[in-house]
């Protein structure tokens, strides 16, 4: 796995020092955060007695060399409508931001490393899950 994107529950696990999230953040070359996930850290980091120390934590790991932000572009939004699409045709729908995230490993060509398993109703979505 080259290049992956975290999803927010993976975070959490490497936070918590699971062995196969670590794992797969040295294998990878590029590390993807969406800022649609970091979002959702920064919304949890609210509602817990820890937020400074968490953003700290957050800021170094997004300074590292191998991770890279991803922003929302036009293609992601391309990509969303596709996967928002297919998934209401299918009458298998996802948590919104869920879809975003989808749609950034898309753009990214990326491994989803993540610990849901909903994600398997996106055609063609490669996932850590199916890997490991």
């Amino acid at each position: 796995m080259k290049k992956i994107i975290l999803d927010s529950n993976t975070w959490s696990s490497y936070l918590a020092g699971d062995r196969n999230v670590l794992d797969a953040l040295a294998a990878a070359e590029s590390v993807y955060m969406s800022v649609i996930i970091i979002g959702e850290l920064f919304s949890g980091f609210r509602g817990g007695k820890k937020e400074k120390q968490n953003r700290d934590i957050l800021d170094r790991f997004l300074a590292k060399p191998t991770v890279n932000t991803i922003q929302v572009s036009a293609a992601t939004t391309e990509i969303f409508g596709e996967i928002k699409h297919s998934l209401r045709m299918a009458g298998t729908p996802l948590p919104i931001n869920d879809i975003w995230l989808a749609a950034h490993t898309v753009e990214t060509g990326s491994v989803l490393v993540t610990y849901d398993s909903h994600f398997k109703k996106v055609p063609g979505l490669r996932l850590w899950l199916d890997i490991m």
